[in-house]
């Protein structure tokens, strides 16, 4: 145990008794204690012992009684996937993670700090009580778990207000980590994962610019995960957590910009269209051009070459159908 910070960072793995075993034991205890104390009075009634003698089995009865009784609440039932993690009289006493029925010290008590009581319930007549919670009820889980965080408004790397939303699959593989180095290892992860969230989404872009080949938000959503997931990892070290993978579930413009983004878009992706038009036409032109010339099937002076290429730019490019018009001049 770290004394300086009371923070443990070696588990006591418990190897408990057999249950079946002592519970046989605890059970012969009752009913030996329940023999002393009828035995002793049927004794006296026959004269067969003294009072000193009756008294004294009596209390042996009693004792024996109490102590077998107080030896079964040390018996335990422990599912799989799931542990105990014990303290004694305050003191980390160890941690039983195998499955099956044991007995421990039933002086121990569990720990567990994502368990709370219930509130007070009020009965008919008025009067509040608490509800107390059990033993049983204070195992920690070792399942794969899935934390659904919300989704949350920041900025990006340019500014830009964006949601973003994740799910993180995790597993606690430490539980004496877990239960006595953080508050609340439940919600000691969700912090961490808004944090980390928030400050991964403020290093890059919503999305990348025009040409540019820099991560981005909703380009490299894996990548970014990955990251998350790897930041997020180092945070909850400490708690006993295994990471198992960070997925992006939600990822968009904030609503007051959201109409705006996505007319720059279209135009954005307008004038990607038109570039690749415009291209693709002058190559057409080029194309017509050298073939006229190479198989020599009509001499154009550089002003008809001008009319031909401004009428095949305007055709190829054009939103509209082009109407067709029959020249029947000359071309010398």
């Amino acid at each position: 145990m770290n004394t300086e910070k009371n923070q443990i960072e070696n588990e006591k793995v418990l190897k408990a008794k057999n249950g079946y075993g002592m519970l046989f034991l605890w059970i012969l205890g009752i009913l030996a204690g329940i023999a002393l104390m009828v035995a002793g009075p049927v004794l006296y009634s026959y004269e067969k012992v003294n009072g000193g003698v009756l008294g004294t089995a009596i209390v042996l009865g009693i004792v024996l009684m109490l102590v077998s009784i107080i030896g079964l609440c040390g018996l335990k039932v422990l599912n799989p996937n799931e542990a105990y993690v014990l303290a004694l009289f305050g003191k980390y006493y160890g941690t039983l993670k195998e499955a099956g029925f044991f007995w421990v010290n039933p002086f121990c008590t569990a720990l567990n700090p994502t368990v709370r009581p219930a509130a007070p319930v009020v009965s008919a007549n008025g009067v509040s009580h608490s509800v107390s919670v059990s033993m049983a009820n204070k195992k920690v889980s070792l399942r794969t778990m899935t934390l659904n965080n919300e989704k949350q408004k920041v900025n990006d790397e340019l500014g830009n207000p964006v949601e973003i939303g994740a799910v993180v699959i995790w597993k606690v593989t430490n539980p004496t980590k877990a239960v006595v180095n953080v508050e609340n290892y439940k919600n000691y992860l969700s912090i961490q994962c808004d944090a980390i969230i928030r400050n991964t989404a403020r290093k890059y872009p919503y999305d990348t610019s025009e040409g540019g080949d820099e991560k981005s938000l909703r380009g490299s959503s894996q990548e970014i995960a990955a990251i998350m997931s790897q930041e997020l990892q180092e945070k909850v070290e400490n708690a006993g957590i295994r990471i198992i993978e960070v997925r992006i579930t939600h990822l968009a413009y904030a609503p007051e910009i959201a109409s705006a983004m996505l007319q720059r878009q279209q135009a954005a992706a307008i004038i990607d269209a038109r570039q690749k038009i415009v291209e693709g036409a002058v190559g057409m032109v080029e194309m017509a051009l050298a073939k006229l010339n190479e198989q020599e099937i009509v001499n154009l002076d550089e002003e008809r070459k001008a009319a031909m290429v401004s009428n095949l730019l305007i055709v190829l490019c054009g939103n509209k159908d082009a109407q067709p018009v029959v020249n029947s001049g000359t071309l010398v």
